[in-house]
């Protein structure tokens, strides 16, 4: 704590007000570890550039590492004008916390710590976190339909601290809940992601499902199991309209065609591998432990471990490179994998020439 509140020191040793805000008091209070170290403070983005000797900020957002801590801070503001239901186009510089603190989504992220440590509360904020409810700074309506974010927000908060919306959230989001399906796929995506790692997955999908969000999220959250990796829980989900990365590609095709088997055997796993299988095996109710098992106890792992090349092949059956190769490598995994045939390559040729020739 002390080292964290030396930047803070810095703004005040300038003559400029700064608090930490957001997630690293709420998150405190909660008694949470956190690394998210939000400033909000009267020094103007130039000022702060200055202060730290920042080259560029975004938005009025400035990034800066200080004593290799990491920290994101911007001017007191009143937002003015949003577009398109999610960005503010418009904003006033302010001089006072409290305005600032009225622009933001949830009151349990409106507490403050000052440069001496205190935690400041001019929202009712620690009330609201003591009484584990979701609610809106401000006008509800207004807030939400300014920034549809909002929306996924609360539900995640929601989920990842156990909490409750407040009436008028959950009727808000019920009203603008369609808002969601306008958000990118990444901002969407980024909310979900810590809706699904979250011990409280179960409440969080209740909530998606009883607030109507399905719809304008895309999904279908019917029967969704938690998986140990995301990848897993986004395996269920008949979607394609988020993005991911070409190995989860792989890693979701291969879990969805896992799931279709009636059960998982010695070949399924050599075929698929440990980790998509693993994931399955979870969606499927099956043990994992005897599937390490298995996966330890393969003869060969892939096709590559054959103790015969496909040239080999080829030359030995005096054949052209074809399909035909692929089923004679099919055939020897089968074999190889069921120990019906041993991995040696002179036993490997004789079976070869008395089954091919």
């Amino acid at each position: 704590m002390k080292n964290i509140n030396n930047v803070l020191k810095v703004f005040k040793s300038h003559g400029y007000e700064a608090y930490f805000v957001g997630g690293y008091p709420r998150d405190l209070y909660l008694g949470v570890d956190t690394i998210d170290y939000d400033i909000t403070t009267n020094a103007t983005p130039k000022e702060m550039m200055e202060l730290f000797d920042i080259k560029s900020e975004s938005y009025g957002c400035v990034k800066f590492t200080y004593e290799k801590n990491r920290f994101e801070a911007t001017t007191f503001r009143r937002d003015i004008k949003y577009a398109d239901n999610r960005k503010p186009v418009e904003i006033e510089y302010v001089e006072d916390l409290k305005t600032d603190l009225e622009r933001r989504d949830f009151t349990i992220n409106t507490l403050c710590i000052d440069v001496d440590g205190n935690i400041i509360d001019l929202l009712n904020g620690k009330k609201d976190i003591d009484d584990k409810i979701i609610r809106v700074v401000g006008n509800t309506n207004k807030k939400l339909s300014d920034d549809a974010l909002r929306i996924l927000r609360a539900v995640r908060f929601a989920t990842t601290l156990n909490f409750k919306l407040d009436s008028k959230l959950e009727e808000g989001i019920k009203k603008y809940g369609h808002l969601v399906k306008d958000l990118s796929y990444d901002r969407k995506k980024s909310e979900l992601d810590k809706i699904f790692a979250s011990p409280n997955f179960d409440y969080g999908i209740k909530l998606i499902q009883e607030l109507g969000l399905e719809v304008p999220l895309e999904i279908n959250t019917y029967n969704l199991k938690q998986t140990t990796y995301l990848v897993g829980v986004w395996a269920q989900i008949n979607t394609d309209k988020y993005k991911f990365n070409k190995s989860e590609i792989d890693t979701i095709k291969k879990v969805r065609q896992i799931i279709k088997l009636d059960e998982i055997d010695i070949l399924t796993i050599y075929k698929y591998g440990l980790y998509p299988v693993s994931i399955a095996a979870e969606i499927m109710d099956v043990d994992k432990s005897n599937i390490n098992d298995i996966y330890k106890s393969l003869v060969i792992k892939s096709r590559t471990d054959i103790d015969i090349t496909p040239i080999e092949i080829c030359n030995l059956l005096n054949i052209e490179p074809s399909g035909l190769i692929n089923d004679i490598l099919t055939d020897l995994e089968e074999k190889i994998i069921y120990k019906r045939l041993e991995n040696k390559k002179d036993i490997i040729v004789k079976y070869l020439l008395e089954t091919y020739l």
